[in-house]
């Protein structure tokens, strides 16, 4: 379906004949600027191009508001104090009603409960995004099995759903949800353009890796293999960007860096708003993630700056990159298994020039984040033109 049909479905007209954007309120979390809130701040950066009027909500405000691109679109706080504070749904619901929303999009576990709440309030039909798998969001089983309770509780009312991979799809409708419920439209990242001009690395080559580190993205079993390729006299090193989930689990990562010998090997960068800028110093990136991924925002981002990727077997991965054209996939948890990927590149048994090639003209065909707007759009189509819009909100009485 062509953009412009999106647009005539969607946009209403005021009394003059112009056309009037359809208003899409976002709830996201907002704590820190990772792979799902890449995604929320690429929607709301192009969906107005479509018809659509972006609000972004926080339920946990943080990094998100200091570093987002979407600086145009309303930015609301909505704190939760605790984990089961559901007072922000009713400022929410007013919100949505008094502004005169049409949809709300949720992304988080919490989002879902405060967004299904506030929805069911005023009325507004609820689209949610599936990033990542509830049933393996974090190393703490009781946590999993919580945050899978709330999603099935919650979600089961929404209009519909949208999986970021056709493995996110497939782990939602085993869930329980309706398949019919659940469109997978891909993340994507903007298309940098021609292909950045880089000579094939000499010397020492330098591994990078980005991402919020907390223990599912295998952060150790990279440390493990980079000790492994330095042992066999491979010129590696390591460039490390982004923060910590917590100050322990950095002083775990730093003490394993410092037994297994690699002082001086490993630079750990911090976070970083210019992602371009420090994957044209990478010459490999590699992402180690064990489990709990959907379809890897940054990724993505390598592979439109023509940084050859190798990532491991887990959900979304190996959906856009092809073993040994777009890079190398490597099994999870298995430092050797990553050594030999990382090797065989280093010694042209797979060649960096191609992959990097191949990597870039893939990511702008079928992960641009005009693409993602586009799917994300045809998702609200459906939902607008099902949704009853006669029936009157709920009355509004803010808690006490």
């Amino acid at each position: 379906m062509s953009t412009s049909h999106v647009v005539e479905q969607c946009a209403s007209h005021d009394p003059a004949g112009r056309e009037q954007a359809v208003r899409v309120m976002h709830l996201i979390n907002g704590e820190h600027y990772a792979g799902a809130e890449r995604v929320q701040d690429l929607l709301a950066l192009r969906l107005p191009a479509l018809g659509y009027e972006v609000t972004l909500a926080c339920l946990k405000p943080g990094r998100f508001a200091e570093v987002r691109r979407s600086v145009e679109a309303p930015l609301y706080e909505l704190p939760m104090r605790r984990r089961l504070d559901l007072r922000p749904a009713w400022s929410l619901a007013m919100l949505l009603r008094d502004k005169g929303y049409s949809l709300l999009h949720t992304h988080t576990a919490r989002g879902a409960v405060i967004g299904a709440l506030a929805g069911w309030l005023a009325r507004v039909p609820l689209v949610h995004h599936v990033h990542s798998p509830a049933a393996a969001d974090t190393t703490h089983r009781w946590r999993n099995r919580l945050n899978t309770l709330v999603e099935r509780r919650t979600l089961g009312r929404a209009s519909a759903l949208i999986a970021v991979s056709e493995a996110m799809a497939a782990y939602t409708v085993g869930q329980g949800f309706a398949e019919e419920k659940v469109t997978v439209v891909p993340n994507g990242v903007p298309v940098v353009g021609p292909l950045p001009r880089r000579e094939e690395p000499s010397g020492t080559w330098t591994l990078g890796t980005m991402a919020l580190f907390r223990p599912r993205k295998g952060l150790e079993v990279l440390l493990a293999t980079l000790a492994i390729l330095r042992r066999k006299g491979l010129p590696v090193r390591l460039r490390a960007i982004g923060s910590f989930e917590s100050p322990d689990y950095e002083a775990t990562i730093r003490r394993l860096a410092d037994s297994l010998g690699l002082t001086g090997a490993v630079e750990w960068l911090g976070f970083a708003t210019d992602v371009n800028r420090e994957l044209a110093r990478m010459d490999l990136f590699v992402l180690p993630s064990l489990f709990g991924e959907g379809l890897p925002m940054v990724i993505l981002e390598a592979m439109a700056a023509g940084v050859p990727v190798i990532a491991t077997r887990v959900e979304g991965a190996p959906e856009a990159i092809r073993d040994r054209i777009d890079g190398m996939i490597a099994a999870p948890g298995d430092a050797d298994d990553l050594a030999r990927a990382v090797t065989r590149v280093l010694n042209g048994a797979a060649s960096w020039s191609a992959m990097r090639s191949s990597a870039h003209h893939r990511q702008a065909a079928r992960f641009s984040d005009r693409s993602m707007a586009e799917g994300v759009a045809r998702v609200y189509q459906r939902v607008l033109a099902t949704t009853n819009h006669n029936i009157k909100p709920r009355p509004l009485v803010a808690p006490r």
